[in-house]
């Protein structure tokens, strides 16, 4: 048995200075069952965000219908919410789908396949969730403020929306497309 003793801090320095120097280690290639493993893994951890959202959301939405002031509401605004709702319901149906054929195609070896399917639902998902959130904000600035002024600040947050949640992520795919095609390999 050998005895070891602790570093001293000048020592630690020296070796996170010494760590901090060397290049990282290349990895090994990864396979495509790492590759599925890992993308799935993503999938799952990205779905639990946006459910939790949209079923805050959704439950708000079903409260709604049952307060006093939900009476006084006109047919615009009451036709409105049962737009939202729906697509509220369709946005949790969903961004909650993955996880069944995760669940029921486990173990046949189609994780590659359950990641698309997945990835694809969770696009579906964010769009409803986005026009979700666009009726939500008309229906609750409707009733606040009036047609007009609600409907340039619903505009003007969906475009907002859209630039966070398409259009960027689109266009940094665009470019590692490119990258990888042109053959740079950062």
């Amino acid at each position: 048995m050998t005895a070891t003793r602790r570093l001293t801090e000048a020592e630690w320095r020296i070796v996170e200075e010494e760590t901090a120097r060397r290049p990282p280690a290349p990895r090994p290639p990864e396979g495509a069952r790492e590759r599925a493993n890992r993308r799935r893994q993503e999938v799952l951890q990205e779905t639990r965000g946006a459910q939790t959202g949209v079923q805050i959301l959704f439950g708000f939405l079903l409260s709604l219908a049952f307060t006093v002031r939900f009476r006084e509401l006109g047919g615009f605004d009451r036709g409105l919410y049962v737009v939202t709702v729906v697509l509220a319901a369709s946005s949790t149906a969903a961004l909650i789908a993955p996880v069944s054929p995760h669940r029921c195609l486990s173990g046949l070896r189609l994780k590659e396949e359950v990641v698309i399917a997945a990835g694809r639902l969770m696009v579906c998902g964010m769009v409803l969730l986005s026009l979700t959130v666009a009726c939500t904000l008309l229906l609750i600035l409707n009733v606040v403020l009036g047609g007009v002024p609600a409907a340039g600040i619903v505009g003007g947050v969906m475009l907002w929306s859209a630039l966070c949640w398409y259009v960027t992520p689109y266009r940094l795919r665009r470019r590692a497309l490119a990258r990888i095609r042109d053959g740079d390999t950062r």
